[in-house]
């Protein structure tokens, strides 16, 4: 029987981790591949993953674990979801690869139509993108192609204010926008200048007064959820007040959803628990479940900006891939028509509810926050979540702890994971808290 024939199965565990085969495995990745991109952590071994199918993944040495990650997010139907793997097929019957910008087929406008029917921006047009980060590059450029345009500015407005902490991404225009300096010291002398930094939070009334001190922000980034760098929720109304602040300057909001749109959070946008609609929209990882492709969403008239005569501004080869878009509009048909969103909202409280006192019962954690189904658990030091991370994972719950110190466990399932399998994991984290607690 193959091990994975279901994906709502509890853990299974026949090795330590890393076993021995993920262990080989990970001295051969060490010759081949450069450092850093290569999986391993401090030149440690680690697992690597045979299959997935649902929430569950199994390792090359046979351990079977429940994915608190679904691969960044990615996975929000599951792995695998047979919907998705039927488009996939299907489309690669008929047309595997396309040309980007100059041609187009049919595939991309079944998925941009999808995506401009869940949109909450008026008259959406869509930019498809190769990346998350790709995707925030072709939103700062929007802001800025589109304030250039404005005749009645005082100043050329080139400035983009950014939120510490935050994550847009590690390619050129998107890494200063990113607050991790570790991320952005080997190259901080090549970086674009005119980035504005504040804490995530603050007070508009600041904000108020940094547009007023200058005069020329063309644009304000932020994850409507911090992801990457602590699952950080912002205080009710923040982001409804900002997105006034920016109106009133006018200076456009960008709102970085790659890792909270398309019902994470228990709407299809972060963003719409404030009932509050930004003017450009990043959107990436679960987009496609599994196939890489992202896009930027925005009113036709700031999209109007990129019109010019010759070739596309700003391409990729692989740009709105064929194989991608059929994965893309499936994807987001079965989030609609199992409403996915709706259980993620559901599911949020349920969650909150077992780990709520945590943080008073076990001495190494700090907090917990989140909403629908992103969870952070912080832990009081960079030692204890490296120590929760294994634990976790030596019995079968695979999660990231992360952030700029690795003290943030993310608990990221997919949509579609079982409620006994959400049960069993949030048991499983419980008894390690214990174990790390002590008596």
């Amino acid at each position: 029987m193959d091990p994975l024939e279901r994906g709502d199965l509890l853990p299974s565990m026949s090795t330590s981790v890393p076993g021995p085969k993920s262990s080989t495995l990970s001295e051969q990745i060490r010759g081949l591949e450069a450092p850093g991109i290569n999986t391993l952590y401090n030149d440690q071994p680690n697992i690597f993953w045979h299959s997935a199918l649902g929430s569950n993944v199994l390792d090359v040495d046979g351990n079977r674990y429940v994915d608190l990650t679904s691969g960044f997010g990615v996975a929000a139907l599951g792995h695998r979801h047979p919907k998705i793997v039927q488009a996939i097929y299907d489309q690669s019957k008929v047309l595997v690869h396309g040309l980007g910008d100059a041609i187009g087929h049919p595939g991309r406008l079944a998925a941009s139509s999808r995506l401009k029917r869940i949109s909450p921006i008026e008259n959406t047009r869509v930019y498809f993108a190769v990346s998350g980060s790709d995707a925030v590059e072709i939103a700062v450029k929007t802001a800025l192609l589109y304030q250039s345009a404005r005749s009645r500015r005082a100043k050329p407005a080139n400035r983009i204010l950014a939120f510490d902490p935050s994550y847009h991404g590690l390619t050129f225009g998107a890494l200063n926008l990113s607050s991790r300096q570790a991320f952005k010291d080997p190259f901080s002398t090549h970086l674009h200048p005119q980035v504005q930094r504040l804490p995530f939070g603050t007070a508009c009334e600041t904000v108020d007064s940094l547009f007023r001190q200058f005069g020329d922000f063309a644009a304000v980034i932020l994850e409507p959820i911090v992801g990457r760098e602590g699952i950080l929720v912002p205080e009710a109304n923040w982001l409804a007040d900002l997105a006034e602040t920016c109106r009133r300057h006018e200076v456009l909001l960008i709102a970085d959803e790659i890792f909270t749109g398309f019902g994470r959070t228990g709407r299809w946008w972060a963003m719409e628990h404030e009932s509050t609609v930004p003017d450009l929209i990043c959107c990436g990882k679960a987009m496609a479940n599994g196939m890489p492709i992202a896009a930027v969403l925005g009113a036709e008239e700031l999209m109007q900006a990129w019109k010019a005569p010759g070739e596309a501004r700003h391409t990729a080869t692989f740009v709105a891939h064929p194989l991608a878009c059929a994965a893309a509009a499936a994807t987001l048909d079965t989030l609609e028509k199992e409403k996915l969103p709706q259980r993620a909202d559901r599911l949020g409280p349920m969650i909150y509810d077992r780990i709520r006192h945590w943080p008073a019962r076990f001495r190494e954690l700090e907090a917990v926050r989140g909403r629908g189904l992103l969870w952070g658990l912080e832990l009081k030091s960079s030692e204890a979540g490296s120590r929760f991370g294994a634990e976790a994972w030596s019995h079968g719950i695979l999660l990231l702890v992360g952030g700029p110190e690795g003290r943030v466990a993310q608990l990221v399932p997919p949509l579609t994971i079982t409620e006994d399998q959400l049960d069993y994991s949030l048991k499983v984290l419980e008894d390690v808290f214990h174990q790390l607690s002590g008596p």
